[in-house]
């Protein structure tokens, strides 16, 4: 069987200024292709130098064990702020973990069962546009899962549709920032003193303004509704009514609009990655595909929370896209002290990367690492790679907060697609993986819709 398509690795070494390059345009094929069974491997440039470490036990030492001697590294920080701000994908020390206080009530068990009647209208109302592109003309399925990702975002933050005029322009612009913002700039490579500005592309620079501009009038909007006791009972008003247990302070209005754009980033382009690579997996594979479809067909037609847990397949097949193409394919820290890792000794401010993408098909910890098996987590391998190498939420204290409502968002917005449609493959237009902010598509995931009878 064909497997899932992945970028072709680098051949053979190449200069610091060409490598910059590669990795500008795509960090995936921009590696050699010895990473996949490498447990640490070191990269020296002049200015700086960088472990990959794919040893699991030291993945869990730098993320689970001692999470606070390995802060996130500037070096990623340099390429997301003029959208992210001080949001609490970017901090480090105290900030962060204040930020972390104030935002993981919201993301807690109970409240998930809050917002899922928002995601089930987000899915119906994805459905009822796909119906419109059920025919022999391909449909590019990865816009059409940025579209659902949003409308659950905007619908569980701020209860509103995707058809807001607000949350529409976000939409259009952040579809345009995507595109535009590789994971790392120049400043990422070279140490550039602070006070040197940052060589954004102007693209990047103006959708990120108009953007938090956005952003900004949703919460000062709801920081008014909340004020006069008017404000729906969301995530936003959750987290904007929230008090740092400690110092009794809640986010400001600035401070807000920083965590939005990361919760839309995190929520909007992973959840969009994720389900676009599933539904092409499923369509490449069609026994799969009709599993699926035959747990979707056993839910109400508007599935309550509890019905979730019967949608056990789909959930071994979003977990499974994880996998193979984890949104987030990199992870950066940095080291505080002098280390010694596999005997090996790492400086003081040494780049640790730490790779979901890399990880999670190595060739000396998973059975059959690059190909599509949802039936693999019920295996001995599979369930002690899902403990020691698998990663696509991070791990730790910093594992995504929104990782639970994912893992339900996921399995349903399949579940109401498969429970209509049928979707097949394009023989002459497998996509290409490529990471731009998140492992996408490099011409789109191209898909054929039909309808399911009865």
């Amino acid at each position: 069987m064909t497997l899932p398509p992945k970028p072709a690795a680098r051949q053979g070494k190449v200069s610091l200024w060409r490598y910059a390059r590669l990795f500008r345009q795509d960090i995936l094929s921009a590696q050699p292709a010895r990473l996949y069974r490498a447990w640490m491997a070191e990269f020296r440039t002049p200015f700086f130098r960088s472990f990959l470490i794919n040893d699991p036990g030291l993945v869990h030492e730098v993320l689970k064990h001692r999470p606070m001697d390995f802060p996130k590294s500037n070096r990623v920080a340099e390429g997301l702020r003029p959208l992210l701000g001080e949001s609490v994908f970017l901090t480090n020390g105290a900030a962060w973990q204040r930020q972390r206080r104030i935002i993981d009530p919201a993301f807690e068990g109970g409240r998930l069962r809050d917002t899922f009647p928002a995601m089930v209208a987000a899915g119906a109302a994805a459905v009822a546009r796909l119906e419109t592109m059920v025919g022999e003309a391909p449909v590019e399925i990865e816009e059409e899962m940025s579209h659902v990702a949003a409308d659950v975002i905007f619908r569980t933050l701020f209860s509103i549709p995707i058809t807001h005029h607000v949350a529409s322009e976000v939409f259009t612009e952040f579809r345009a920032y995507q595109r535009s913002q590789p994971i790392l700039n120049l400043a990422a490579f070279l140490p550039l003193p602070r006070w040197l500005p940052r060589l954004h592309r102007p693209a990047t620079r103006r959708s990120a303004r108009i953007i938090r501009s956005l952003i900004t009038h949703l919460t000062a909007e709801r920081m008014n509704a909340i004020q006069d006791c008017k404000a729906p009972n969301d995530l936003a008003t959750k987290i904007m009514t929230t008090p740092d247990p400690q110092s009794g302070q809640i986010f400001t209005t600035t401070e807000m609009v920083d965590q939005v754009a990361i919760f839309f980033l995190a929520g909007h382009e992973t959840s969009a990655s994720a389900l676009g690579w599933a539904l092409w997996l499923l369509a490449a594979h069609p026994e799969a595909q009709e599993r699926a479809a035959a747990e979707a067909a056993a839910l109400s037609d508007r599935p309550q929370f509890g019905e979730i847990s019967q949608l056990k397949f789909t959930r071994d097949v979003f977990r499974e896209a994880l996998r193979l193409y984890p949104p987030v394919p990199m992870l950066v820290r940095e080291t505080t002290k002098p280390e010694r890792f596999r005997d090996r000794k790492l400086p003081k401010r040494a780049q640790l990367v730490l790779s979901p993408w890399h990880l999670q098909r190595h060739e000396r910890l998973w059975d059959n690492p690059d190909g599509f098996d949802p039936d693999r987590y019920g295996t001995e391998n599979g369930k002690d790679c899902q403990r020691l190498a698998y990663m696509p939420f991070s791990q730790g204290a910093r594992v995504c907060p929104g990782a639970g409502f994912a893992m339900i968002e996921g399995p349903l917005i399949l579940a109401q697609i498969l429970r209509r449609f049928r979707v097949a493959a394009i023989p002459d237009r497998r996509p290409v993986p490529v990471a731009y902010l998140t492992v996408r598509a490099k011409d789109g995931i191209w898909l054929r819709l039909s309808r399911r009878q009865g």
